[in-house]
């Protein structure tokens, strides 16, 4: 039997009913199974961050491996884009002044606390 909706002036609308025991959701990316190993460090949980870290190429060619992927991502959201702005570099220059107040900052402590005279 079909469903109509009808008014007086206009024709009938068929309104079709899906049978029970047939509607199946489609089956998504988010809804498959990942392993740790290949998650994210942003989606890993904290019980699961020792297998994920356990799963991790610490070889040499793995960490320079990551490090150009990391810059390949970088270098793609915030360089190579179409309109562009100071937001990309201006990370890069914070960045440097933080790490070398960092390391510099032994050799700053101790020049504070001498007295010239």
């Amino acid at each position: 039997m079909k469903n109509y909706i009808s008014s007086h002036n206009a024709p009938p609308l068929y309104i079709p009913t899906i049978p029970r025991g047939k509607l199946s959701a489609p089956v998504k990316m988010a809804d498959r199974p990942v392993a740790v190993a290949e998650k994210r460090l942003m989606d890993v949980k904290l019980g699961e961050l020792g297998s994920w870290l356990g799963g991790r190429d610490f070889t040499p060619n793995g960490i320079i491996s990551s490090i150009r992927r990391g810059h390949d991502r970088y270098y793609n959201k915030y360089i190579n884009v179409k309109k562009g702005g100071i937001g990309g570099v201006a990370m890069l220059v914070v960045g440097y002044v933080a790490i070398s107040y960092l390391w510099e900052y032994d050799h700053i402590k101790h020049d504070r606390w001498r007295k010239y005279h």
